[in-house]
């Protein structure tokens, strides 16, 4: 297996104090975390309430105790953190929606206080800790160094690696996808269909498509099921790349679906184009936010501004997008239909569903109401 994202000799370190010395590893965080400062040697007979302090004050618990004991704690941990109460209701949008993901992200680091210490090839010697190896050698590569990393992050590591084992139904796909760590899950069904409601209603001839921000490679997939060709999948991610591989190959469509490490567009053109970028205008926190969150609309308006020269005589671009931008504020219709003028481009058509969104029937969401009004959508474009 390929190293994915290997501990450098560059990597920051994190130190602490055991029997009067001084010892220190390599760091690792995938939410792009500096180090504690100040780190304490925490073990069973720490009380919950001392571990919230500390970890509210920014020092790192290095957990030398029970690993089942310290996934109590980090839930004692997550209670604690969850009594913070702010009225988010009472704010306008885009207001609420920064609040929220300031909140979150605190609370978020407040729980990654709590920190393991692996030995080389990712090995946890904790009493009743169990086997992590394989999970961790999935999304990291191979390791040789000891490290440490936060015990949220090791969680997310292990239910990653169950997604990849038992995959995704998809059933525009009549098949099922695996998702590797670090990669987009498709579990938000509803855009796939809109896919194949597109390909009912469009006489198309399309032999060659490139999909655009491939991920795991489900609309890749889906093209060659509704009798594609030939297609090119592109993504600036090594991870997604790999998953995208892994998944042409378990659905046996290599003849077919040919992937490239590209910035947006492959070379040449296609007669179908679709891109699915991150949904929300915003500065990713981490290299895991980057499917969620599309930095000066890079890849939104890099899409539509590149788009007809990639697109052969008589093709279309399919964008799909959900409108939960709009609806938090970060971004207005009359600027997405500006932009795709802008790039001298005419809608042909829009293809809308409302997502089944577990968040939006959750009271306690103060993001509830904009996911209650939120549509997705698929816009057929054309060169006007």
């Amino acid at each position: 297996m390929p190293a994915i994202n290997p501990i450098s000799a560059i990597s920051p370190m994190i130190s602490w104090e055991k029997d009067g010395e001084i010892q220190s590893l390599p760091w690792r965080s995938e939410n792009n975390w500096t180090p504690p400062k100040r780190t304490v040697l925490a073990d069973d007979t720490m009380t919950a309430d001392i571990a919230y302090r500390l970890a509210s004050e920014g020092v790192g618990l290095i957990w030398t105790g029970d690993f089942q004991n310290a996934r109590q704690l980090l839930q004692a941990l997550g209670r604690r953190t969850s009594k913070r109460r702010v009225k988010y209701a009472e704010q306008p949008y885009p207001e609420r929606f920064h609040q929220v993901r300031l909140a979150r992200a605190q609370r978020a680091r407040t729980l990654g206080m709590l920190l393991l210490r692996f030995d080389p090839q990712h090995t946890l010697t904790l009493r009743r800790a169990p086997e992590v190896a394989t999970a961790c050698l999935a999304a990291y590569g191979d390791n040789a160094e000891p490290y440490v990393m936060p015990m949220t992050e090791l969680l997310g590591v292990i239910s990653a690696y169950e997604w990849r084992k038992k995959g995704v139904e998809v059933p525009a796909l009549q098949d099922r996808i695996h998702p590797h760590y670090g990669v987009f899950a498709p579990i938000r069904s509803e855009y796939l269909d809109l896919v194949s409601q597109a390909f009912r209603a469009s006489p198309l001839s399309i032999v060659t498509a490139f999909d655009v921000g491939t991920g795991t490679g489900v609309l890749a997939a889906l093209f060659v099921k509704q009798g594609v060709k030939r297609v090119v999948g592109t993504d600036t991610s090594a991870r997604a790349l790999l998953c995208a591989q892994d998944n042409v190959n378990r659905l046996n469509m290599g003849k077919q679906i040919t992937l490239q490490q590209s910035d947006l567009f492959p070379e040449g053109q296609a007669d179908l184009i679709v891109c699915n970028p991150p949904w929300l205008p915003g500065r990713p926190a981490s290299t895991l936010e980057q499917a969620v969150y599309d930095q000066d609309q890079h890849m939104l308006l890099g899409f539509l501004s590149g788009l007809s020269k990639h697109l052969a005589a008589k093709g279309q671009g399919w964008l799909i997008l959900s409108d939960l931008a709009e609806h938090l504020g970060l971004r207005s219709r009359a600027a997405l239909l500006a932009a795709i003028e802008r790039a001298g481009l005419v809608v042909l058509e829009r293809l809308d569903t409302r997502p089944i969104h577990p968040k939006a029937k959750e009271e306690a969401d103060p993001l509830a109401d904009a996911r209650r009004a939120e549509i997705t959508s698929l816009w057929r474009l054309a060169v006007s």
